[in-house]
């Protein structure tokens, strides 16, 4: 009897990730766009060449109508990535103090939080992840060229992104 225990609790243990990776259905970001999930930009952001943006404190991310307003990708062009390397919201004292990601950057949901890597959210960023579905959502990983230190974590079901710091396996 309790090997029988043990398989099913061997079982359900071994399901767990399978689940965890799944994606959800969900609508597109933009209302006035069709289809279930947003295009997966092919790179990250550009590092800034012109005058950076100044950092608000009530920025307004609408670029157009019916798009969100938080940071988030439009096309291949990230929205409200714009202040370039002096923004102090998105300093480090020590860049890459807990190692640099090394499990690839870009497409996987296998890249954030589960599967042995942990992320920290930038505090100054949690508001614009209110809506991710931690458990479902795909999230892809981008280098920040402009922010030593940080990432950019990109949901592909709404097209939004945060700045991410790799916390280590």
């Amino acid at each position: 009897m309790k090997s029988i225990q043990l398989i099913m609790a061997a079982s359900l243990v071994l399901a767990v990730p399978v689940f965890g990776q799944q994606h959800g259905g969900g609508g597109a970001s933009h209302p006035s766009e069709g289809g279930s999930h947003q295009a997966i930009p092919s790179r990250g952001p550009s590092p800034i060449k012109s005058a950076p943006h100044p950092v608000e404190p009530n920025r307004n991310y609408n670029d157009k109508a019916g798009h969100p307003n938080v940071p988030h990708v439009d096309g291949n062009t990230w929205v409200g990535h714009n202040t370039g390397r002096d923004d102090p919201r998105y300093h480090f004292d020590q860049p890459f103090a807990h190692g640099r990601f090394t499990a690839g950057i870009g497409r996987g949901p296998s890249r954030f939080w589960f599967n042995g890597f942990y992320w920290d959210v930038a505090a100054t960023d949690i508001a614009f992840c209110d809506g991710w579905l931690w458990d479902s959502d795909e999230i892809v990983i981008y280098d920040d060229p402009d922010h030593i230190g940080w990432y950019l974590a990109y949901n592909v079901r709404l097209g939004t992104y945060v700045h991410v710091e790799y916390l280590g396996m």
